[in-house]
């Protein structure tokens, strides 16, 4: 019975715990203060509080200790092969709880270099196979004449287009990142060559108005969430008015 008159209230609760919470929020609009730093620090411990109880459970429990507790019963032998699997990362974790220490934190030093070397791997792997050489080979298959719209000249004419300022944009960009300058004579600085100079500007061009049109899009998102927040406010208050 009262399992059911909680679960009963628990829409209504909520509706005002999350109205109370956005007028918090809201009320940054006139200046930094006590309620809307109490609702960062509540939204902040929720949200760790909600992380550690995922690494509890999906981590520590379901990939360690269940894996643990059915070898020490005698499982099978695919349960063993996990274990193996488990008891270097085990090793690793307990070696690296030594940082923790500041006399033994020297110890922990290879771990934290292994782990941000395979991170750095990782995300060095990530954007060659996943960015660049996507990109590039995108970019170069733009202009495949195979694919191209033949039928009708003003589709043709508007994939040429479109396709060549792709292709533009995409080495004007790279184009900006080169860094390479020539040798000049002493006491002069030294200069990229003029030419890449000039392509370099215009892909300067090309990543303003990508950072524009990013930034544009960031503001209607927050204009979005801004007005339902506004209309969560006005249903809750008319729900709860007679």
């Amino acid at each position: 019975m009262i399992l059911e008159q909680l679960t009963q209230w628990a829409d209504p609760i909520g509706a005002v715990i999350g109205f109370i919470l956005t007028l918090m929020v809201l009320s940054y609009i006139i200046g930094d203060n006590f309620l809307f730093r109490l609702a960062i620090h509540v939204f902040i411990g929720v949200a760790s509080g909600y992380a550690v109880v995922l690494i509890l459970h999906n981590v520590l429990w379901n990939q360690v200790i269940v894996p643990l507790l059915q070898f020490y019963q005698g499982a099978p032998r695919d349960v063993l092969s996990n274990v193996g699997r488990l008891l270097p990362a085990l090793l690793l974790s307990g070696w690296m709880l030594t940082k923790a220490s500041p006399r033994l934190s020297r110890l922990g030093t290879p771990v934290l270099a292994f782990i941000t070397g395979v991170g750095a791997a990782t995300v060095i792997g990530g954007a060659l196979f996943g960015t660049l050489i996507p990109q590039i080979s995108a970019s170069a298959s733009i202009l495949d004449l195979d694919a191209a719209p033949v039928e009708q000249i003003d589709q043709m004419v508007s994939w040429f287009i479109s396709g060549l300022f792709i292709i533009v944009g995409t080495v004007t960009t790279l184009s900006y990142f080169h860094f390479g300058v020539r040798t000049r004579v002493e006491g002069t600085a030294p200069a990229r060559h003029p030419l890449i100079d000039s392509i370099a500007s215009l892909g300067q061009a090309f990543i303003a108005v990508t950072l524009g049109v990013i930034f544009a899009g960031v503001l209607a998102a927050a204009l979005i969430a801004l007005i339902d927040r506004v209309r969560f406010l006005w249903l809750t208050i008319s729900n709860f008015l007679p």
